[in-house]
């Protein structure tokens, strides 16, 4: 990857992911047509966190507006774990629902992982149940977790085939760290999994002809731990201090650091995090095929 004008050239993942969904609906418009398939995708939405309500509006708009069906779920604070259990068993065996998502955090008195694992491997388009984990893994098809699979189609776009590079993970989480290296080692990338931990993480990281930074740490990395020309994936949303009594967002990386190194670079915002929600539309559509016996499309 080279420079313009001497600085990183900027990812643009709001393009990318506006482009994704009209595939995607494009897509939709086929089953409908060929197949009588409308996917449909449940989210179930516990409280009234506000930052998750926002985001749960988002995702029914941009399923609407993909031609799919969108099944919205809201239910108080105080709903016991027993009775959204039920719920999700109720969208299991729902053949309209291809997709469940039980948007979190939840509420401390539910346990989550009881809760991912009761969603039913072939519908959770979160992608973290621990079968589709497993699945994952050993290199078997799965619905994978969407802020990964929108790194990795990220890098693909900026930089064609990835066989060979060097990619260095910054991140160990069940969400995005580990499911990015398992991505990234199906495209013959040679796979370091770092953290806040790893001795000597500056000099790891400089290896890196892809970067990924997902270790939730404000601006942590600078520029002068990438490599000259590195593709940079930043997964990081942080909100920071910007005086006046006001917040920014900024990511894992100090972007305008490393500007004068990166030969490519996610802003935050628009880069990454619009990605997620195309690609949970995207394992919706790769669900409803899935579970009708139908050959995956080529999102």
């Amino acid at each position: 990857m080279t420079q313009e004008n001497g600085l990183a050239k900027r990812i643009d993942g709001k393009a990318f992911a506006a482009s994704l969904r009209v595939r995607i609906g494009k897509e939709v418009e086929r089953l409908v047509r060929d197949h009588d398939l409308k996917p449909g995708l449940a989210v179930v939405l516990v409280g009234e966190d506000p930052a998750s309500q926002v985001y749960v509006r988002n995702k029914g708009v941009q399923t609407l507006e993909a031609g799919m069906n969108s099944y919205e779920h809201k239910l108080p604070d105080d709903t016991n774990e027993a009775d959204l259990l039920a719920l999700i068993e109720k969208l299991n065996n729902d053949d309209s629902v291809h997709g469940i998502l039980v948007q979190l955090p939840l509420p401390k008195h539910i346990n989550e992982t009881k809760v991912i694992n009761t969603v039913h491997p072939d519908k959770d388009v979160d992608g973290f149940h621990v079968v589709n984990a497993g699945r994952l893994a050993t290199g078997q098809a799965a619905l994978t977790s969407c802020t990964p699979v929108g790194c990795v189609m990220l890098a693909k776009d900026t930089l064609g085939d990835l066989s060979g590079l060097e990619a260095v993970v910054v991140g160990r989480s069940n969400i995005v760290g580990k499911p990015v290296a398992q991505l990234l080692l199906q495209e013959n990338c040679t796979i370091t999994i770092a953290h806040s931990r790893t001795k000597n993480l500056e000099e790891v990281c400089r290896r890196a002809d892809i970067l990924i930074a997902a270790v939730g740490r404000p601006q942590m990395i600078k520029g002068d731990w990438i490599k000259k020309g590195a593709c940079v994936i930043d997964v990081g949303i942080n909100r920071i201090d910007a005086g006046n009594g006001k917040t920014r967002l900024v990511g894992d990386v100090d972007y305008q650091d490393a500007l004068a190194t990166a030969g490519s670079i996610t802003p935050v915002p628009g880069g990454v995090g619009p990605m997620t929600i195309a690609c949970l539309l995207r394992n919706t559509v790769q669900a409803a095929c899935m579970i009708k016996g139908l050959d995956l499309p080529d999102l």
